[in-house]
């Protein structure tokens, strides 16, 4: 289960839209101390925001995350399901095995 967001998501879309839409740009820091968010989570905010929109390509857009939080969820259940597997093949191997002494 995920942690409970430190800051609500209306906030995040107000803040970073105040920085998108304001000319010139201000500080980060300031706009940050007027929000009261830790200038490092707004400047977070904005580079995602940045990245969604098209305009960086040294991050993921948020599409793109959750996709690979997706698909790395379904690989680690594979992966277990596939030790399941091999795990119940050796054992029906091992109990059709013709050389293996009953008791």
């Amino acid at each position: 289960m995920a942690a409970p967001k430190k800051y609500p998501d209306e906030l995040r879309a107000r803040a970073v839209r105040l920085y998108r839409e304001s000319d010139p740009k201000p500080l980060i820091r300031r706009l940050a101390e007027q929000w009261g968010v830790h200038p490092e989570r707004l400047r977070t905010w904005i580079r995602q925001d940045e990245a969604d929109r098209g305009e960086r390509d040294d991050r993921l857009s948020t599409s793109e995350l959750d996709e690979l939080r997706r698909l790395r969820k379904d690989n680690a259940e594979l992966k277990r399901a596939n030790e399941i597997l091999k795990a119940a093949s050796a054992y029906v191997a091992s109990e059709l095995d013709p050389t293996r002494r009953r008791s």
